[in-house]
């Protein structure tokens, strides 16, 4: 017969969470157990485990995603409990059905407590018989102007996918067609609901803990409400700004849900908060929350040990620990914000942290990982915890400033400004925060100085080649001479700027820059130079990677390439192709796309998915599709040739000025 305590542990999921559960496991004393796909083979989460079993395939569909693979592991393995982590099988009730029926221990809630909340409309239901504030639900088919905006959402799912906000009635029954086949790609359902969409509003959740008997905590509050394409990006608790009067109304509402479920363990109640301060039920989520640290810090606690301890039987306590201070979780994304949110691929070098009190890293990745195509683009959650919001803010925007981070972009420089922001420093929150103020905050920042630091990478460069390094490279019948200013361009990364830096190596002594008035160089090494600027020492770290070069300062980093004296023809591509910003699948074209029809500037043409998100890729001018290499389910590389739009200079408009 079973013991109730558990003594090894299968996690079904990957990457950050995998790792989160198994620190706790260490602590507690449980035998880890990891699956892992081929594409994660060797993955940090497999590498820290004390036992792994191999789920063969790399789409998820094949291999995170297959419960019976699971389930056989979790037996070959010697487990005797599953915990699921978020994502994937996480909320899926014939899994935890087949866990529990193989005999083995589910961490998680009650598989009717995650029927009954699986489906949205469903779950909207139950919550209006339980008292639950709610939005009215709208039918799409009788929806008037006085109803718009609406929101469509799946009701299979989440995380932002078959999520559309209509605000014209024309527009709704293509969004209606495109956020199903969404809602049907990502969760096999394509089961779309309507409700009013609040503008301003802001995403406030409910952390609640239950166990067997009949013990349920409301763990305050967090608000998520800075977030991307629906998906969260920073989150806090408690949540600022509200009210005692509402915050008691908002975890009175959560633990009536909990009850209203028959929940066991840890889930999260999320509501949408008006602007005039009326909160709606939006969903109950039947596990754990990618910001669950953020409610640890605050109340002291372990969420994942309550979950064993619950799952083994035993009780919480009669009433929670009392909160403490304020904490905030930033999540870094291998993305490029300033390019449609585009999922960034490729070795990730370095992922260092600085270390202080209340910092917290929670990571699927070390320095030496590749980043890959097949999973959610989120690196890391940095978490940072304080007696106040301020502090913690300050703490968090200073951490990811100091961060050493080389690889592909990231959003680091968009969470260190969004922290920074007055709009957020003064807990002016709303869902729309990036909508009105991405432009902002992906514009060149001010006290950036890329010269400068491409001049410290040419410096250490310059070093490492008198030191006995590599060679310097030539072209053609051009090369540097030492007697004369040598130079050397550089294209900064993401914005693709470029930089040419000159310098001189005397015979003896440090190179110096050529032509560079208030510069002076106080130390270069291949990897540290310090430069006096205008009066001012400033430290700059490099590191060299092939043709690459990063740079970090006390207050900013910096990716350049190095590029050579001359360009490449062979580089050059026919003007109007459009390349794959990413690898993915080829998801759907445009109605009617074909070689030879007209399109216009900004029309969606084609819609890849890649890292769990749809990307769509725009004419970029208008004109004539002269070529079309995309088709549904095609697999695509990086820069692959989708489709080339011959620019039609008629839809040119003309300057009024020589019309």
């Amino acid at each position: 017969m079973r013991s109730d305590v558990i003594q090894t542990l299968l996690v079904a999921n990957r990457g950050e969470i995998a790792c989160r559960i198994f620190r706790t496991c260490r602590d507690l004393g449980i035998t880890t157990v990891a699956v892992y796909s081929d594409a994660d083979d060797g993955a940090l989460h497999v590498r820290e485990a004390d036992l792994a079993v191999r789920l063969p395939g790399a789409a998820p569909a094949d291999t995170y995603l297959r419960g019976d693979l699971v389930v056989a592991a979790a037996l070959a393995a010697g487990a005797d409990a599953v915990h699921p982590g978020y994502g994937f099988l996480s909320e899926n009730a014939a899994f935890a059905a087949s866990v529990q029926d193989a005999g083995l221990v589910w961490v998680g809630p009650p598989v009717k407590a995650i029927e009954l909340m699986a489906s949205k409309t469903r779950a909207k239901e139950l919550m209006a018989g339980a008292g639950v504030p709610l939005l009215a639900p709208v039918d799409p088919a009788t929806a008037a102007e006085d109803d718009l905006p609406l929101l469509l959402k799946a009701a299979a799912g989440g995380g932002g996918r078959g999520m559309r906000i209509v605000r014209e009635l024309g527009a709704l029954p293509g969004e209606l067609l495109a956020a199903a086949a969404e809602a049907a790609s990502a969760f096999g359902d394509g089961e779309v609901f309507a409700e009013p969409y609040v503008e301003r509003g802001r995403h406030v959740e409910v952390q609640v803990m239950a166990d067997e008997h009949d013990t349920v905590w409301a763990l305050g509050t967090r608000d998520c409400s800075l977030q991307r394409r629906h998906q969260k990006v920073i989150e806090e608790a408690p949540a600022p700004g509200l009210d005692d009067a509402l915050r008691t109304r908002l975890r009175d509402a959560a633990t009536a849900a909990a009850r209203a479920v028959g929940y066991r363990g840890a889930g999260t109640v999320e509501f949408l908060v008006s602007a005039d301060g009326r909160p709606y039920f939006l969903e109950m989520n039947t596990r754990l929350q990618v910001e669950h640290p953020v409610t640890e810090a605050v109340f002291g606690i372990d969420l994942v040990a309550l979950q064993l301890r619950v799952a083994e039987g035993g009780p919480l306590g009669a009433t929670p620990p009392s909160p403490s201070g304020h904490a905030v979780e930033a999540r870094l994304y291998a993305e490029d914000p300033a390019r449609d949110w585009q999922p960034q691929t490729g070795a990730l070098l370095a992922l260092d942290l600085p270390d202080a009190p209340g910092l917290r890293l929670d990571t699927g990745y070390t320095g030496g990982d590749t980043i890959g195509v097949h999973y959610d683009p989120m690196l890391a959650k940095v978490i940072a915890h304080a007696p106040t919001r301020a502090e913690a803010v300050r703490l968090l925007a200073r951490a990811l400033e100091r961060a050493r981070i080389h690889g592909p972009v990231t959003n680091r420089e968009l969470l260190v400004r969004s922290l920074r922001h007055p709009d957020f420093a003064a807990a002016r929150l709303d869902t729309g925060f990036y909508d009105r103020h991405l432009a902002a905050l992906t514009a060149p920042a001010a006290g950036r100085d890329p010269a400068r630091a491409a001049l410290a990478g040419a410096l250490a460069a310059a070093v490492t080649a008198t030191s006995g390094g590599p060679a310097p490279t030539r072209f053609g019948a051009w090369r540097n001479v030492p007697s004369g200013p040598q130079l050397k361009r550089y294209r900064s990364e993401p914005d693709g700027a470029e930089h040419e830096v000159a310098y001189r190596t005397p015979r003896t002594g440090a190179p110096e820059p050529h032509d560079a008035p208030g510069v002076r160089v106080l130390a270069v090494t291949p990897d540290q130079v310090t430069l006096e600027l205008d009066g001012v020492a400033r430290h700059f770290t490099v590191r060299a990677d092939g043709d690459r070069v990063f740079v970090d300062t006390d207050a900013a980093s910096y990716t350049f390439t190095a590029l050579p004296r001359f360009t490449d023809p062979a580089t050059h591509t026919e003007p109007g192709s459009l390349l794959a910003p990413m690898p993915g699948t080829v998801v759907r074209l445009a109605e009617g796309l074909a070689a030879g029809v007209p399109v216009e500037a900004g029309q969606p043409l084609i819609w890849l998915e890649a890292m769990k998100m749809e990307h769509r890729i725009l004419a970029p001018a208008s004109g004539l599709l002269t070529a079309l290499h995309a088709a549904p389910g095609h697999q695509v590389e990086v820069g692959a040739l989708l489709a080339v739009v011959q620019e039609d200079p008629a839809a040119i408009p003309v300057p009024e000025e020589t019309a």
